[in-house]
């Protein structure tokens, strides 16, 4: 059975080419241009809704500094230079999945955040298909928003969605329960946040765009069988190797040659331990998971670690928070040099 999901990220505004991989059209910038930030309002001068007119029509037409500058509201005409910059970005490629990896590579990503954000979850909706389940679509979910992490007394590891987290806590009538949540200081339950697990899972698709979804991130739980199933996914869409991720308890191996981390706290703690660096108590309890990657051709690896296990970790903040960084996967595997 399929389930349609994330039905307003502007996937289905989007072609393939003839490798399965995502191209850019005029309806997709038009959902872009329909984005908060630039959607005139009622206060926009005749310029400001000449211009964003004008893009609809033609979303690839040139727009000068001149037209910027005739714009009376300059905080307008900063949102349009960056949205012409994030134009650039993924239309000189052929491939949305080739303007993704290019963002992330020389001096740094130039465009905001939230446009990253929306790269990724489109091309996790690419990746994943309508075959996906609903605990793959909810780990996926981690690859793109932050997760704030909630320890129970019971040792149970839950992660929920730092957004719908924080707006719980602030609006009224909710915000007393909502800074408990945040603070870990009771069950998720009794906030109305729901526990999603194999028995409550198609009750995921008619609320994928709500992202109130709690999972346990403990190990054996299926949300992390989940998260190595998306990951390894995400590797053969970019990269077209396969390979299979599954949870460690620890890296006992004295032949260790390659780590990745998810994010920049794990990346970090494994960095150190590699080096036979200290690591401190408090850095080390930072620690979610573990996990070992493993090429299912061992010719897709660089010669001088072929056969060898990856090491993947992912960590939260000081504020026990989980910021993954999918490109991680993408740019820093031992791939085998390709002709």
């Amino acid at each position: 059975m399929t389930h349609p999901f994330w039905p307003t990220c502007g996937y289905t505004l989007l072609t393939h080419n003839e490798t399965g991989h995502l191209v850019v059209t005029d309806d997709f910038l038009r959902f872009l241009l329909e984005r908060p930030e630039l959607a005139p309002i009622a206060d926009s001068c005749v310029s400001e809704v000449a211009l964003h007119h004008s893009l609809l029509a033609q979303p690839r037409r040139d727009v000068s500094a001149q037209d910027l500058a005739m714009l009376a509201d300059k905080d307008a005409a900063d949102n349009y230079a960056v949205w012409l910059r994030f134009r650039q970005r993924i239309t000189t490629l052929p491939t949305l999945e080739a303007s993704y990896l290019a963002l992330f590579k020389g001096e740094g990503v130039d465009v905001p955040p939230m446009l990253v954000q929306q790269l990724t979850q489109v091309l996790l909706r690419h990746v994943l298909g309508d075959a996906s389940t609903a605990m793959q679509a909810r780990a996926a979910e981690m690859l793109m928003h932050t997760q704030k992490i909630t320890v129970l007394e019971d040792g149970a590891v839950m992660a929920a969605d730092d957004d719908t987290v924080e707006r719980h806590a602030t609006q009224s009538g909710f915000g007393s329960i909502g800074e408990l949540l945040k603070q870990g200081g009771i069950k998720l339950r009794s906030v109305d946040l729901d526990v999603l697990n194999e028995d409550n899972q198609d009750a995921y698709w008619p609320r994928s765009e709500s992202f109130d979804w709690v999972v346990s991130l403990n190990r054996g739980q299926p949300a992390l069988n989940a998260l190595c199933e998306v990951m390894a996914k995400w590797v053969q869409h970019f990269l077209g190797v396969q390979v299979r991720i599954q949870t460690e308890r620890e890296i006992n191996d004295d032949h260790w040659v390659w780590h990745v981390g998810l994010d920049a706290q794990a990346s970090g703690v494994l960095n150190d331990l590699y080096q036979g660096k200290e690591v401190d108590a408090e850095r080390m309890e930072r620690l979610l998971c573990l996990f070992k990657l493993e090429f299912e051709e061992p010719n897709d690896m660089l010669a001088e670690v072929r056969g060898k296990p990856v090491y993947l970790a992912m960590a939260v903040d000081a504020n026990q928070r989980l910021k993954l960084k999918p490109q991680n996967l993408l740019l820093n595997l031992p791939l085998a040099k390709r002709s």
